[in-house]
């Protein structure tokens, strides 16, 4: 487990995040349309994972600005926003701000991906919400990098993210 915290009050998460080296397990996320995809559908891609609690609160959602602008065109890397939101409320922030370089995806089914990775929340007020998390991974779904960003208020650290592609 994990020890973050909201506004310096500690929040614990069910686990802790992938180890650098090991291979991302798979998992089954739903995209906009209903549909869902798997880190399989990413094969020969390097990924970006941008993990948070909500994209309707004001840190997560610049996060998602912030990886559409930095990471957006990066050649042969794909950044998947990935949150328990609903996907009609990830396809409207999209939408209304004009982010077309991310893949948002949701894990409202289940909460499986947060919990096979270490990302729930088990305690505070978010409670059954992923954690704010970075999570690059190569084209073989090899994690090469993570971040469990502590203070759930913060932004990750984009550069250092964007530095192992």
């Amino acid at each position: 487990m994990a020890t973050i915290t909201l506004k310096g009050n500690p929040i614990t998460t069910n686990g802790t995040l992938p180890e650098v080296g090991s291979k991302l397990v798979d998992f089954s996320l739903v995209k906009n349309d209903l549909s869902t995809t798997s880190l399989s559908d990413f094969n020969g891609s390097k990924l970006v994972l941008n993990i948070f609690p909500s994209i309707d609160t004001g840190t997560c959602a610049t996060s998602v600005r912030q990886f559409n602008t930095k990471a957006g065109n990066l050649s042969n890397t794909k950044v998947l926003c990935i949150s328990r939101d609903l996907p009609f409320a990830q396809k409207r922030f999209c939408g209304a701000e004009g982010l077309d370089n991310v893949i948002t995806l949701s894990d409202f089914k289940d909460g499986s991906f947060g919990k096979t990775n270490g990302l729930e929340m088990i305690d505070g007020p978010l409670a059954g919400l992923n954690s704010r998390a970075i999570i690059v991974v190569d084209e073989n779904g090899i994690v090469k990098y993570t971040e469990q960003v502590v203070e759930i208020a913060n932004e990750p650290d984009y550069e250092s993210a964007l530095a192992v592609l």
